[in-house]
């Protein structure tokens, strides 16, 4: 029932992931973080069990702290990627198998911002925009009618924010609160959340109507 999100503009990668836990029909807890930093310029979010990917989070979390304090420098958004979709695919063939799909975004100095998309078996392919979670069944038609490669920071937010006004309006689970964070040259900067107190004069206000005319 979680859902989280990535679009990759010119220069920068947006992260969006509710904050919400629940088990089957319950709500559990609104103070959840599902976008972890990875180094300074990458993030990740995780999707799935929860056991799982608190887990698997602090797994991978630990590790790119261990590399960095060995060899004085992190790994590139690739060498992340490599190293978590490595893992998990090692993981099916052992007893200790997680349920964790995974977005990694990021910028590189060298190739610019990065995004990819990582399922729960390993794979891992690189994507302007994606997502995961049952929410995905309502935002990948929005995500393919108004995205542009060349948008900028506002145009991707408002995208997102058009995905999360429609998950309001349609889905069964109230996701409460998205949290957003902008990756690029300039670093990891926390954008403002997306919840129900900011959106409710959007979604009062619902779709615009078409006039016709009667003469």
């Amino acid at each position: 029932m979680e859902t989280i999100l990535g679009v990759k503009g010119t220069d920068f990668i947006i992260l969006a992931s509710d904050t919400m836990r629940n088990k089957s029909a319950m709500w559990l807890d609104d103070e959840v973080r599902k976008t972890h930093r990875i180094s300074d310029y990458c993030m990740m979010s995780t999707a799935g069990d929860g056991g799982d990917c608190l887990k698997f989070s602090d797994f991978i979390l630990r590790n790119m702290d261990l590399y960095k304090i060995t060899n004085g420098y992190d790994l590139t958004v690739r060498g992340a990627v490599h190293f978590i979709r490595r893992h998990l695919s090692a993981y099916l063939k052992s007893d200790c198998t997680f349920q964790v799909s995974l977005l990694v975004g990021g910028y590189d100095l060298t190739s610019g911002p990065e995004l990819h998309y990582i399922d729960y078996l390993g794979n891992s392919v690189p994507v302007r925009y994606g997502g995961h979670g049952a929410a995905m069944n309502f935002c990948t038609p929005i995500l393919e009618e108004f995205y542009k490669p060349d948008m900028d920071t506002q145009a991707a937010y408002d995208v997102i924010k058009k995905c999360v006004i429609e998950l309001y309006k349609r889905f069964v689970i109230n996701l409460r609160n998205i949290d957003l964070f902008l990756i690029s040259k300039n670093g990891i900067t926390k954008m403002n959340s997306i919840n129900l107190e900011s959106l409710r004069g959007d979604i009062l206000a619902g779709p615009k109507r078409r006039i016709l005319n009667t003469k």
